[in-house]
């Protein structure tokens, strides 16, 4: 008997057991580890890092902190009624400089002869190249585009150049551990004269370009950022270009909405009975929406009156962004509205671009974070102000039916005088 009890106490200690491990692993599977490691390294001596798997929903930072902005003071307030259409901005051109952040010592000084490679990537032929040098080389992330070279002869230096702007790939060279580094991107800061609204410009350009992970000190008026090299080509342009073109456009935008009382929502044609004819100089229909051309008959005050009629005005975000002649610029409606507005991930972009008699072009795309809502392309005369209907808010997200987002731009001329400091310095 006491045998017997002896083997059911061993059973229930397996099961107990067995529960243990099952549940050991049960908790392993929760949370998951990646382990890491080089493939010529022995992981039974040790040599390997085991770092936790995070969990992607983790709150990372609370959103309060995004509400703090430094822009926020000077991109997201508008004076609508005293409105300069002509702002004249003394600058200083010496003051545009672009340098690289990363450590880039001198090159070692030495002549390169009949240097030659047939359909290599450039890291390879870089690799043949530095090999003869003796110095080491470090590709962040090959495999670059593959290139034919025949007889290059010149300093290491001129040689070099040639096959990393061939293959569009930064390097910089650290004479301690004589290496090479390459990378399709770099890091460098931008510094521009001191002034807000071309610092405002240069930062819409940038994300009109696709550039969003910038650092502003707004202090010593500098943008530090990271680009390729078909980016940092276009940032020199656009330095080149305030030399040729010293004006920018700038854009005042309204964004609201109207909650409609009636399924059948604002009742765009009385317009024409509440303003003179000539207040509309022009109309056009987009995929979606439409774009007026109208007069300062018609201000974001009088237009506001106008809709509340129909429904309940709210208003979503204003403010102002800077575009450069001939390029793209971007303003996002969020980062002078709300988070919970449903419009949060609308963005305008916009290119301009100065004609005779001070008419403006511009091309005006509506965007979300899910592709391009709407499209205009616009000619108005200096005095013209924009506005764009029909938008149903139900391409944000839920709303009552006949609810409506309006958007309203106002353009005006930012003329950039070039002058030494004594002379600026009077006229501020």
């Amino acid at each position: 008997m006491n045998r017997l009890n002896f083997l059911k106490h061993k059973i229930n200690l397996f099961i107990l057991f067995s529960f243990a491990v099952i549940g050991a692993c049960n908790a392993f599977q929760d949370d998951e580890t990646v382990i890491t490691s080089h493939a010529d390294e022995d992981i039974s001596a040790g040599n390997y890092m085991v770092f936790p798997q995070q969990d992607p929903y983790m709150l990372r930072t609370i959103h309060r902190a995004y509400d703090l902005d430094l822009e926020t003071p000077l991109r997201c307030h508008v004076n609508w009624k005293t409105q300069e259409m002509v702002q004249i901005l003394p600058h200083n051109n010496v003051s545009f400089k672009l340098e690289r952040n990363d450590v880039n010592d001198p090159l070692p000084d030495f002549e390169v002869k009949n240097f030659s490679f047939d359909n290599l990537t450039a890291d390879q032929a870089l690799l043949k190249l530095t090999r003869e040098a003796g110095i080491t080389l470090v590709a962040k992330d090959a495999p670059y585009p593959t290139l034919y070279g025949e007889n290059l002869n010149g300093s290491f230096k001129e040689v070099l150049d040639h096959i990393t702007q061939s293959a569009d790939v930064f390097y910089r060279y650290d004479a301690k551990m004589n290496s090479i580094i390459l990378n399709r991107r770099g890091s460098f800061t931008m510094y521009t004269p001191s002034s807000r609204t071309i610092l405002l410009g240069f930062l819409d350009v940038l994300r009109g370009a696709g550039i969003t992970d910038m650092v502003t000190n707004w202090r010593d008026y500098t943008i530090s950022f990271e680009a390729n090299l078909e980016t940092i080509d276009k940032v020199n342009t656009l330095v080149a270009d305030f030399e040729d073109n010293p004006t920018m456009i700038m854009y005042d935008v309204s964004v609201f909405r109207v909650i409609a009382k009636e399924p059948c929502g604002i009742v765009w044609k009385d317009l024409l009975k509440d303003f003179q004819f000539g207040s509309i100089a022009t109309t056009q229909t987009g995929v979606i929406g439409r774009v007026l051309t109208v007069t300062n008959d018609i201000s974001k005050e009088h237009l506001q009156q106008f809709v509340a009629k129909y429904g309940t005005v709210q208003d979503i975000s204003e403010g102002h962004f800077v575009v450069p002649t001939r390029w793209f610029s971007r303003f996002d409606v969020g980062r002078c509205g709300k988070l919970d507005n449903m419009e949060y991930p609308l963005s305008i972009l916009a290119k301009a671009g100065l004609e005779k008699n001070n008419r403006i072009y511009s091309e005006i795309t509506l965007d979300t974070t899910d592709g391009e809502i709407t499209k205009f392309k616009v000619r108005n005369k200096l005095g013209e102000n924009f506005l764009i209907i029909g938008l149903p808010s139900e391409i944000f997200g839920s709303a009552k039916e006949g609810t409506e987002t309006i958007v309203f731009i106002v353009p005006r001329l930012v003329r950039m005088l070039k002058t030494d400091e004594k002379i600026k310095n009077q006229i501020q």
